[in-house]
């Protein structure tokens, strides 16, 4: 494999986590691909462009380069499953509408898949790993922001249509309850967006794996409805008119992440 992640490093204890952002295939999982999903549909697109202004907060970020089409990175490596009913998993099979990914007897084998884990799941989650404990040490914590978009309605995995803000802190157990409540308020502040805090969607492993309050290392997930910076469907183009926006939100709970360390901290 050749570059599998982007990452930068920050100068505040604030990590920007980006595991679905990639669009980049193996071979294998290229020739596999049923056609509905050549064009990628479930990634989360535009997240680093959206997230731009977090090097201007001095957040770390850390981008995949890979489609989850290969291997979620949000997924455990034992691949147990994160969600009560459909859901997807470490080797996604299905879309998110529930059809089949590949092709019959054209899914990457066994070998190939193991090359993915080793090579593409396994650094970013060690990138990951290691710059929380290089926070830690220079701060006395460290904070993770796992940033995620969806499509607003997808009938097989959630009914109606998805809230615009998802938080999700594992039910309370990824992060301190008061921070929580700071980015509920936060939220509830821009009453053109809904929000919800867990809701369908409580943290993905990344978030439930590295969220430790007793350890100082507060973890939140962010799945953020595409209607509110993109058209959600192909050719899935960037809107500058509905992004702005958003990004005043966006920058307000990394902005709020942070404040409420410092005081927390100090």
């Amino acid at each position: 494999m050749d570059k599998v992640l982007n990452f930068k490093q920050g100068r505040v204890p604030l990590l920007i986590s980006m595991p679905h952002a990639g669009v980049r295939l193996t071979p294998a999982v290229e020739a596999g691909l049923v056609p509905a999903a050549q064009s990628l549909p479930d990634t989360d697109w535009h997240i680093p462009q959206l997230y731009e202004f977090a090097a201007e907060l001095g957040a770390s970020t850390l981008a995949a380069e890979y489609s989850r089409f290969v291997i979620d990175l949000n997924r455990p490596d034992d691949d147990k499953p994160l969600y009560v009913g459909a859901t997807t998993g470490l080797y996604p099979a299905t879309l998110f509408d529930g059809q089949a990914l590949f092709r019959p007897g054209l899914e990457p084998s066994a070998e190939e898949r193991a090359t993915y884990l080793a090579q593409i799941w396994a650094p970013y989650h060690r990138t990951l790993a290691q710059e929380l404990a290089r926070l830690k040490a220079q701060f006395g914590y460290a904070l993770l922001f796992d940033a995620h978009s969806i499509r607003s309605v997808i009938g097989h995995l959630f009914d109606g249509k998805l809230p615009d803000f998802n938080l999700g802190t594992f039910n309370g157990a990824s992060c301190d309850p008061q921070l929580a409540g700071r980015l509920e308020a936060i939220c509830a502040g821009h009453p053109a967006y809904s929000h919800v805090l867990n809701g369908r969607f409580k943290g993905g492993h990344i978030t439930r794996h590295y969220g430790n309050p007793a350890e100082h290392i507060h973890a939140v997930q962010l799945e953020l409805g595409q209607c509110t910076y993109m058209e959600e469907f192909e050719p899935f183009r960037y809107r500058p008119d509905l992004a702005a926006p958003t990004q005043v939100v966006l920058k307000e709970l990394l902005q709020g992440l942070l404040e409420w360390g410092q005081r927390r901290y100090a």
